[in-house]
């Protein structure tokens, strides 16, 4: 076929969640289970300063939908390997944060198109790790890479957030100037493991920061490729970093550590406000951005077609309920 009358890839987003093409989709991704499924069992490290490291404990990973698929056994971080991370991110920070935002830019879309690339890969694994149906899995990973391409945008769009502002007179000069800020700790959810997990990190780097990330325990394999598709990218050493660990010892050092500048978390209720309560303790409170668990209400007016607004309501709240024919199809062999 022609490049004039080549048939546009498959683009799924949540505002098409409706699922043209559905049957090329089905195709990539069923293409994309065996290799996907080769690679379980392995044991995978963490990975701080650009380097692998290795641990001594472990935890399991197992898929949702059948515990009896291993995943993987990741790495048990302990409070210095968390330590170690900060200390790697604050050492890199200095030479980042002076790279040109050009070159940020330019490094940051490369991760956004290697995403891009591996989407099949990504959302197969998603489907297996969180068990999410398969719209939702590509719709994930698409609007990972979408996030990191907006800020991207932002960042050309605004000429780096240099702006000239008013003067009172001929010889006066007031510039406004984005600057970074330091290192971040992005803790990233279960149910959005990768583009909660791109979005707030891609944001950051972009900017100028650094970033040390830490996945939801139940979802640590997507987090761990998108460490090593940032790795893949070029990303320079020490300035996105990965830590795993269950029993909340990581994360708590994490949110505990003096050399975190920043914070952004989307999890529990609880634990979002513990990090406000603490944050007003410090002598000079970071940046937090919270997001937390929730049910949305939804009114249902008499005029409403009722079969249509319960539909509309069950897919919101739990949309694993969709049929085979709508996108939901399984991810076992």
């Amino acid at each position: 076929m022609s490049a004039q009358g080549a048939k546009p890839p498959v683009k799924i987003t949540y505002a098409t969640m409706s699922g043209d093409q559905l049957e090329e989709l089905h195709g990539a991704l069923d293409a994309a289970i065996p290799a996907v499924q080769a690679a379980f069992g392995q044991t995978h490290p963490l990975w701080i300063n650009g380097h692998a490291v290795k641990t001594v404990d472990h935890f399991p990973n197992t898929s949702p939908f059948d515990t009896r698929i291993a995943l993987g056994q990741f790495a048990k971080g302990s409070q210095l390997h968390v330590r170690d991370a900060i200390n790697a991110a604050r050492a890199a920070f200095p030479s980042w944060s002076r790279t040109p935002w050009q070159e940020r830019v330019k490094l940051l879309n490369r991760v956004a198109n290697l995403i891009r690339e591996h989407r099949w890969e990504l959302s197969v694994l998603m489907g297996f790790e969180a068990g999410k149906t398969r719209l939702e899995c590509v719709g994930d990973v698409e609007e990972s890479a979408d996030l990191i391409a907006y800020y991207c945008d932002q960042m050309e769009l605004n000429d780096g957030f240099t702006k000239p502002m008013n003067t009172l007179g001929p010889d006066e000069e007031n510039v406004s100037v984005l600057r970074p800020y330091g290192v971040w700790a992005v803790i990233s959810p279960f149910n959005f493991p990768l583009a909660l997990a791109a979005g707030p990190a891609g944001g950051a780097l972009v900017a100028g920061n650094t970033v040390v990330f830490k996945p939801a325990s139940d979802t640590p394999y997507i987090g761990l490729r998108l460490a090593e598709i940032m790795n893949e990218a070029g990303i320079p050493h020490g300035v996105f970093n990965f830590v795993t660990g269950g029993g909340g010892t990581v994360g708590q050092e994490l949110i505990d550590n003096p050399g975190v500048d920043g914070v952004v978390f989307t999890g529990s209720r609880d634990i979002g406000f513990q990090l406000v309560k603490a944050d007003a303790d410090r002598p000079i409170p970071r940046p937090l951005v919270i997001e937390t668990g929730g049910k949305n209400p939804a009114i249902i007016m008499p005029s409403a077609d009722l079969d249509k607004a319960t539909d509309g309501v069950y897919r919101s709240a739990f949309g694993g309920l969709a049929t085979p024919s709508t996108g939901a199809s399984t991810w076992g062999p």
